[in-house]
């Protein structure tokens, strides 16, 4: 089975409603692009501060660079990774495998704005990004006997790699890396699991870790 990577509480969602009159806001917004309806912290950090933990939000940047580094491995182009989002409001989306997603950040962050107005993108080679109806828990039931891991540097520090993963292709794995800048996984997502690990003994960027660890997998299992 493909290794199941799930990026969450990723920094991706619209601009909410009761910051939209804040001057940061609507300097920048423009309703005709798309990449001005994101949240970014880079532009809106003033007004950020109103939100509820604003310190894990507005960062479409860290998702951008997670998803790029994943689509463009081995593991995914070999057909052995199934990619899923899930965003601070609790929206989940499948990217498929053959989707090319931007090196633009602009665009990028246009890609994803269109996605979350209209709930989903299709294009014509027929790749896709596609929503899941549920929550997190409700994902990961959708795979059978899977092991669940959760990578934070607050877990227990696994220096040897082949003891993260076994040899056997056949087994399932869910790993989850969180998408956010700043602090903790929410309740809801350490409740899927109480296998936490840590790859390092340095607090490590989400990129590094969706990078590593998919290294791993390759490695264990000679996919290059």
């Amino acid at each position: 089975m493909p290794l199941v990577l799930i990026l969450v509480e990723t920094g991706l969602e619209l601009i909410p409603n009761q910051i939209r009159t804040h001057p940061a806001v609507k300097k920048n917004i423009n309703n005709k692009l798309y990449s001005s309806q994101l949240l970014d912290n880079a532009i809106h950090h003033s007004a950020m501060k109103k939100l509820k933990n604003f310190e894990k939000r507005g960062r479409p940047d860290i998702a951008h660079i997670c998803i790029l580094n994943a689509l463009g491995s081995p593991l995914n182009k070999s057909g052995y990774l199934d990619l899923f989002i899930h965003t601070a409001n609790n929206k989940i989306f499948n990217i498929k495998s053959e989707i090319r997603i931007n090196r633009n950040f602009n665009r990028f962050k246009g890609l994803m704005a269109k996605l979350l107005i209209d709930g989903e993108i299709k294009l014509s080679n027929n790749s896709s990004i596609i929503p899941f109806d549920g929550n997190l828990k409700d994902l990961t039931k959708q795979f059978s006997d899977a092991e669940i891991l959760l990578f934070s540097s607050k877990g227990k520090l696994v220096k040897d790699y082949s003891n993260i993963f076994t040899a056997d292709i056949s087994k399932n794995y869910i790993v989850i890396i969180g998408g956010f800048q700043k602090g903790t996984f929410s309740n809801e997502v350490l409740k899927l699991s109480n296998n936490i690990i840590s790859i390092s003994k340095n607090s490590l960027d989400a990129s590094i870790v969706v990078s590593r660890i998919i290294t791993f997998y390759e490695l264990i299992h000679k996919i290059i």
